[in-house]
């Protein structure tokens, strides 16, 4: 039986990047996910690209909400970005959950990332790992006019607004953030890397595993 059950966890673990975190001797049920590499959308990305599926983790996330037994949801992070609109869902999906969250960001937190980072009770970020934001781009051939900048406007405006409540900061600082043009040679942004992101008001803390976990421990349970 016990050998069934890890070799499930390890299954499980290949196929949603999501691992129960109950082995231990307190009996602390936190679920582990992550975010990795690229935010697939509705089209799938190319084959040798590593890829966080969001239609596999809504519905995980629907049933640990309605799971008693599970005392926290871990989201480990390290992305760099990919489709905004299902990103946003899946950052918008986090946010309401009931269940307590917690963000650590490991490596990169890039652009649509960040609402994903943002999202949970609680956030921490390493000194090396770094975010980036930056004004919404789109692939493909897009037509120079009025329209497709209202367009660009409308699908920022939504993820300033995201920040804007799960953080508190101003619209003013947020945008500030996106559209600085000192520090890319050939783009808008800004990097922020471990405390810079602390200190800009987009992370909690910066910490490691431990710090993560006892906070979802101290959580009720």
């Amino acid at each position: 039986m016990e050998k069934e059950t890890t070799e499930e966890k390890r299954n499980e673990m290949k196929e949603t990047g999501s691992m129960k975190l109950d082995s231990n001797n307190r009996k602390h049920n936190v679920r582990l996910l992550t975010i990795i590499g690229e935010i697939e959308g509705h089209e799938g990305s190319s084959g040798t690209a590593k890829t966080t599926k969001y239609e596999h983790l809504l519905p995980m996330l629907a049933a640990y909400d309605e799971n008693s037994e599970i005392q926290g949801i871990l989201f480990i992070l390290n992305t760099i970005g990919g489709d905004v609109s299902c990103g946003l869902a899946l950052a918008e999906m986090i946010s309401g959950l009931k269940t307590p969250t917690a963000s650590f960001i490991i490596g990169d937190s890039h652009s649509i990332g960040v609402p994903l980072a943002v999202a949970t009770d609680f956030s921490c970020i390493v000194p090396s790992a770094t975010m980036i934001l930056h004004p919404v781009r789109m692939s493909g051939m897009i037509l120079g006019a009025p329209q497709s900048y209202d367009q660009f406007e409308k699908i920022q405006a939504r993820i300033v607004d995201f920040i804007i409540r799960k953080r508190g900061l101003t619209k003013k600082h947020v945008e500030e953030l996106m559209m600085n043009t000192s520090m890319f040679a050939k783009d808008l942004g800004t990097l922020l890397v471990g405390g810079q992101a602390v200190e800009e008001g987009l992370v909690d803390k910066v910490g490691t595993l431990s710090d993560v976990m006892d906070y979802l421990k101290q959580c009720p349970h």
